[in-house]
């Protein structure tokens, strides 16, 4: 069991793991820091598939997706 222990220590695939979280923690950083503009792309996408071209602003869209968030917190 020590053996399998200090092959583990010595081995470096765990290095891609790494780099696979900072990748990931730098896409979270940047979606928290564009989180208004997302929302209102997403928001055109959503309204655009809907057929509510009308509701196109960021108060809306920002509304309709918390909506849908709340939704599916609840199901």
């Amino acid at each position: 069991m020590l053996n399998l222990f200090k092959r583990f220590l010595k081995e470096e695939d765990g290095l891609g793991i790494v780099e696979v979280v900072l990748i990931l923690a730098i896409m979270v950083g940047i979606a928290l820091i564009f989180r208004e503009k997302i929302t209102e792309f997403v928001g055109k996408i959503l309204a655009s598939i809907l057929g509510n071209e009308d509701s196109l602003d960021s108060n809306s869209t920002k509304d309709m997706i918390d909506e849908s968030i709340e939704n599916n917190m609840n199901n």
